[in-house]
């Protein structure tokens, strides 16, 4: 079994417990902290972060990153504020004992093109948390999400290109990527050599619809197969997205999808069985 299986664990509810519980009985030791009993990570305090901790070594949970929202704000946004945010997510990984934080490259405020002066104003916000990164020791991971900069894989190549190094690398997330109509392929021969961690979800390029990895045609399978011949042992991260998914039922036919139950856990085991079906396939 592959031993670094994460998630986020705040798409079976908000409630820690709940969350905790569901990642015992599926044998998953990691998770990526985003909601967190009603609040986003960002928002607790020291004292709320370090109860937190107590809790997720009492159900033998770990953090593999911070599911943090730093750098998904707009470009024309005044920084200071943000980045008091981003100094505070910063002591919460400590906190929490996560030597990750994702963050993305922020918001255009219209249409597709981006300016040379935007693009140097997004590289000098970058560089200058990746400084701080340096200096708490932990490392920053970088996603590709819709509309911000590095959204599509000619710009996060960019980013990485300008900015990789030990405490700035990349997440690759496939379904991101077709959702934004990029060959994941493409992406992958751009970004592999920056990839330290996987988010994993699938999507459908007609209508953008997450699916379960490998149910899309985001290339999940063939990603993560290269991935590992290059020897990567990094955290693969399930963010399922599957809320609207209709296909709990339609999948009755595959006897590991029958009898999930319902709801959050439901659709979340749904996306780990997706992911082991893969992982078999390479003797995992």
């Amino acid at each position: 079994m592959y031993d670094k299986i994460s998630g986020f664990s705040d798409e079976i509810a908000e409630e820690t417990d709940v969350q905790f519980t569901v990642l015992n009985k599926l044998n998953i030791r990691y998770f990526e902290p985003r909601g967190i009993d009603g609040k986003n990570i960002s928002q607790l305090s020291a004292e709320e972060a370090g109860a937190l901790k107590e809790k997720m070594d009492r159900f033998g949970i770990q953090a593999s990153s911070i599911g943090s929202p730093i750098g998904k704000v707009r470009l024309s946004e005044p920084f200071e504020e943000h980045f008091r945010l981003f100094l505070h997510v910063v002591e919460i990984a400590g906190i929490l004992g996560a030597k990750y934080i994702r963050i993305f490259s922020f918001y255009h405020d219209g249409g597709s093109v981006w300016t040379a002066e935007e693009r140097e104003e997004v590289l000098k916000r970058l560089r200058r948390m990746i400084s701080c990164a340096e200096e708490n020791d932990v490392i920053l991971l970088h996603e590709n999400e819709k509309d911000i900069y590095g959204d599509t894989a000619d710009r996060c190549a960019d980013l990485m290109k300008e900015l990789y190094g030990s405490h700035f690398k990349a997440v690759f997330d496939p379904a991101n990527f077709v959702q934004c109509g990029e060959d994941t392929e493409y992406a992958y021969g751009l970004l592999k050599d920056y990839i330290a961690y996987m988010h994993i979800k699938d999507a459908l390029y007609e209508n953008g619809r997450v699916m379960p990895a490998g149910r899309g045609e985001g290339r999940v399978e063939f990603i993560l197969k290269s991935l590992f011949e290059k020897g990567y042992d990094g955290y693969l991260s399930l963010e399922p997205h599957l809320g609207s998914f209709g296909g709990l039922s339609a999948l009755g036919h595959d006897q590991r999808m029958a009898g999930l139950p319902e709801g959050g856990e439901g659709t979340f085991t749904l996306a780990y069985r997706a992911l082991q079906d893969i992982l078999e396939k390479f003797g995992y």
